[in-house]
Protein backbone atom coordinates (compact mmCIF):
# COMPACT_ATOMS: atom_id res chain seq x y z
CA UNK A 1 0.00 0.00 0.00
CA UNK A 2 1.67 3.46 -0.86
CA UNK A 3 1.48 5.64 1.74
CA UNK A 4 -1.66 8.26 2.40
CA UNK A 5 1.16 11.24 3.18
CA UNK A 6 3.11 10.73 -0.33
CA UNK A 7 -0.51 11.51 -2.51
CA UNK A 8 -0.57 14.98 -2.82
CA UNK A 9 -4.48 14.86 -3.97
CA UNK A 10 -4.84 13.76 -0.59
CA UNK A 11 -3.22 16.64 0.88
CA UNK A 12 -5.21 19.16 -1.04
CA UNK A 13 -8.86 17.83 -0.51
CA UNK A 14 -7.70 18.00 3.38
CA UNK A 15 -6.23 21.01 2.80
CA UNK A 16 -9.01 22.64 1.32
CA UNK A 17 -11.52 20.74 3.42
CA UNK A 18 -9.54 22.37 6.51
CA UNK A 19 -10.05 26.12 5.16
CA UNK A 20 -13.95 26.09 3.56
CA UNK A 21 -15.10 24.09 6.96
CA UNK A 22 -12.98 26.25 9.22
CA UNK A 23 -12.23 23.65 11.06
CA UNK A 24 -8.55 23.15 12.86
CA UNK A 25 -8.07 19.43 12.23
CA UNK A 26 -9.11 17.26 9.51
CA UNK A 27 -7.60 13.22 9.45
CA UNK A 28 -7.98 10.00 7.44
CA UNK A 29 -8.28 6.41 9.01
CA UNK A 30 -8.69 3.50 7.29
CA UNK A 31 -8.96 -0.23 7.99
CA UNK A 32 -5.88 -2.51 7.53
CA UNK A 33 -6.13 -4.63 4.33
CA UNK A 34 -5.33 -7.95 7.05
CA UNK A 35 -7.67 -8.07 10.35
CA UNK A 36 -10.07 -5.22 11.86
CA UNK A 37 -8.06 -2.90 13.17
CA UNK A 38 -7.89 0.92 11.78
CA UNK A 39 -5.36 3.15 11.98
CA UNK A 40 -4.91 6.99 11.10
CA UNK A 41 -3.10 7.64 8.34
CA UNK A 42 -3.07 11.04 7.80
CA UNK A 43 -3.49 14.32 9.14
CA UNK A 44 -3.44 18.02 9.00
CA UNK A 45 -3.65 20.61 12.00
CA UNK A 46 -2.54 17.88 14.15
CA UNK A 47 -0.76 19.35 17.55
CA UNK A 48 1.47 16.02 17.47
CA UNK A 49 2.72 12.83 15.58
CA UNK A 50 0.57 10.57 18.37
CA UNK A 51 -2.20 9.50 15.97
CA UNK A 52 0.25 7.68 13.64
CA UNK A 53 0.51 5.54 16.45
CA UNK A 54 -3.56 5.16 17.55
CA UNK A 55 -4.74 1.83 16.27
CA UNK A 56 -8.35 0.94 17.15
CA UNK A 57 -10.63 -1.96 16.87
CA UNK A 58 -13.53 -1.91 14.67
CA UNK A 59 -16.47 -0.95 16.60
CA UNK A 60 -13.94 1.28 18.97
CA UNK A 61 -13.50 4.83 18.86
CA UNK A 62 -14.32 7.00 16.17
CA UNK A 63 -12.82 5.44 13.57
CA UNK A 64 -14.17 1.95 14.48
CA UNK A 65 -17.86 2.96 15.16
CA UNK A 66 -17.97 4.58 12.01
CA UNK A 67 -16.43 1.79 9.70
CA UNK A 68 -18.44 -0.62 11.57
CA UNK A 69 -21.92 1.56 11.10
CA UNK A 70 -21.48 3.04 7.92
CA UNK A 71 -22.66 6.06 9.28
CA UNK A 72 -21.68 9.52 10.18
CA UNK A 73 -21.07 11.01 13.69
CA UNK A 74 -20.60 14.22 15.41
CA UNK A 75 -19.72 15.12 18.88
CA UNK A 76 -20.22 18.65 20.19
CA UNK A 77 -18.82 18.80 22.99
CA UNK A 78 -16.90 16.12 24.18
CA UNK A 79 -16.36 14.13 26.64
CA UNK A 80 -20.33 15.01 27.34
CA UNK A 81 -22.40 12.45 26.29
CA UNK A 82 -20.34 9.89 24.81
CA UNK A 83 -20.60 6.57 25.32
CA UNK A 84 -18.22 4.65 27.03
CA UNK A 85 -15.16 5.92 28.44
CA UNK A 86 -12.96 8.77 27.29
CA UNK A 87 -10.06 6.55 26.60
CA UNK A 88 -12.12 5.01 24.09
CA UNK A 89 -11.77 8.18 21.87
CA UNK A 90 -7.93 8.52 21.54
CA UNK A 91 -7.76 10.82 18.69
CA UNK A 92 -9.90 13.32 20.61
CA UNK A 93 -7.32 13.16 23.67
CA UNK A 94 -4.36 13.09 21.31
CA UNK A 95 -5.10 16.24 19.48
CA UNK A 96 -7.72 17.67 22.09
CA UNK A 97 -10.58 17.80 20.02
CA UNK A 98 -13.96 18.80 21.60
CA UNK A 99 -16.13 18.93 18.33
CA UNK A 100 -16.11 16.46 15.29
CA UNK A 101 -17.84 15.51 12.58
CA UNK A 102 -16.64 12.21 10.68
CA UNK A 103 -18.01 10.24 7.26
CA UNK A 104 -17.34 6.91 6.44
CA UNK A 105 -15.47 6.03 3.02
CA UNK A 106 -16.51 3.39 1.27
CA UNK A 107 -14.26 1.29 -1.20
CA UNK A 108 -16.37 -1.21 -3.30
CA UNK A 109 -19.55 -0.31 -1.21
CA UNK A 110 -18.01 -1.70 2.11
CA UNK A 111 -17.35 1.08 5.18
CA UNK A 112 -13.75 1.33 5.18
CA UNK A 113 -12.02 4.36 6.16
CA UNK A 114 -13.36 7.20 7.71
CA UNK A 115 -12.14 10.92 7.09
CA UNK A 116 -12.85 13.22 10.29
CA UNK A 117 -13.30 17.33 10.88
CA UNK A 118 -12.67 18.72 14.17
CA UNK A 119 -12.61 21.77 16.60
CA UNK A 120 -10.68 22.44 19.48
CA UNK A 121 -14.13 24.08 21.29
CA UNK A 122 -17.38 23.74 21.52
CA UNK A 123 -19.16 23.76 17.87
CA UNK A 124 -21.70 21.95 15.87
CA UNK A 125 -21.04 21.38 12.31
CA UNK A 126 -23.94 23.10 10.06
CA UNK A 127 -25.62 21.08 7.36
CA UNK A 128 -23.96 22.80 4.80
CA UNK A 129 -20.30 21.79 6.59
CA UNK A 130 -21.41 18.36 6.76
CA UNK A 131 -22.35 18.49 3.16
CA UNK A 132 -18.57 19.60 2.13
CA UNK A 133 -17.34 17.02 4.26
CA UNK A 134 -19.26 14.33 2.59
CA UNK A 135 -18.13 15.61 -0.41
CA UNK A 136 -14.71 15.62 -0.28
CA UNK A 137 -14.86 12.28 1.50
CA UNK A 138 -16.19 11.04 -2.43
CA UNK A 139 -13.36 12.75 -3.81
CA UNK A 140 -10.70 10.98 -1.23
CA UNK A 141 -12.27 7.60 -2.21
CA UNK A 142 -11.92 8.14 -5.44
CA UNK A 143 -8.51 9.37 -4.83
CA UNK A 144 -7.50 6.07 -3.20
CA UNK A 145 -9.31 3.58 -4.89
CA UNK A 146 -7.32 4.65 -7.85
CA UNK A 147 -4.47 5.32 -6.03
CA UNK A 148 -3.78 2.68 -3.53
CA UNK A 149 -6.63 -0.62 -3.75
Amino acid sequence: MKEIKELQAVIEVCDSLMAVVGCEFVALALQNEVGPDVRWHYAAGNLNDKYKRITVRFGKGIAGKIISSGSPMMMTDFPKGIIGKVTDYPIMLAEKLVSTYAVPLFFNDVPKGVLLVGKRETYTFTEKEQQQVKASAQNLEQILSEQIL
